[in-house]
């Protein structure tokens, strides 16, 4: 990104006070207990079983580990997942698996 594009990004977040998922495309997820999970900003899947949930993220994937895992539904960028959650694990780009 250019340096002024990095300085309007920096005016606008003062100035309009946007949520910061919404100006770097970063992923938000809600979590209900260990039973329900909703990620916002994602990619794709990546790969699921039901036992693990991989998605693509901008930066990097969001790897969710349980068990009976179910998506329930896809609805553009957003994903719900239903199970037992036991793991979620956020890797940047360039991070050795």
């Amino acid at each position: 990104m250019t340096r002024i594009g990095r300085s309007l990004r920096g005016w606008t977040n003062g100035m309009l006070d946007l949520p910061q998922d919404l100006l770097s495309d970063m992923p938000r997820i809600t979590l209900i207990g260990n039973k329900e999970m909703v990620i916002e900003n994602h990619k794709g899947v990546l790969n699921f079983s039901p036992g693990q949930l991989t998605l693509k993220l901008a930066k990097g994937s969001l790897e969710i580990a349980g068990e009976g895992l179910v998506i329930t539904s896809i609805l553009g960028r957003e994903l719900a997942v239903e199970g037992v959650i036991g793991e979620i694990r956020y890797k940047e780009s360039g991070e050795n698996r």
